[in-house]
């Protein structure tokens, strides 16, 4: 049988878009970014454009928390992750992984962050019907 963390990285990899929550001016903000899993450090990629709200947040409060979740609308297949980590400039090889599965993003004038995944919680009702797998670091 699959170890529970390998369920975590196998639904990491085939998803392909998160929500993300930062404090901004001490308020929550939420937005959406495509991502690519880092298996290796369990971490995820984005981009984003350094003037946008969300990117000026996360230098006064690099503590995220996010969603990726699995568009369906039968119940027995809800599965999703919510998560809590700490966002930061990506490297050279981030930057990599997210442009081999993002190629497009090369046209775009963006800069790239990892977020370094602390505590995750897989719901997922393909095993049993509100079954819950806690991952943490």
């Amino acid at each position: 049988m699959k170890r529970d963390c390998d369920k975590f990285g196998d639904f990491l990899s085939k998803m392909k878009l998160l929500s993300l929550a930062v404090l901004r001016d001490n308020l929550p903000y939420c937005f959406s970014a495509f991502y690519a899993y880092d298996a290796q450090n369990k971490e995820l990629i984005i981009s984003s454009s350094a003037d946008t709200q969300h990117i000026k947040a996360i230098f006064s409060n690099r503590h995220v928390a996010g969603t990726i979740a699995l568009d369906t609308k039968f119940v027995a297949r809800i599965k999703g992750i919510q998560f809590t980590g700490q966002i930061r400039s990506a490297d050279e090889r981030a930057e990599t992984l997210y442009l081999k599965r993002f190629p497009f993003a090369r046209a775009m004038e963006a800069e790239f962050y990892t977020i370094r995944l602390d505590w995750m919680k897989l719901t997922d009702n393909t095993l049993t019907f509100g079954k819950k797998l806690i991952w943490e670091r």
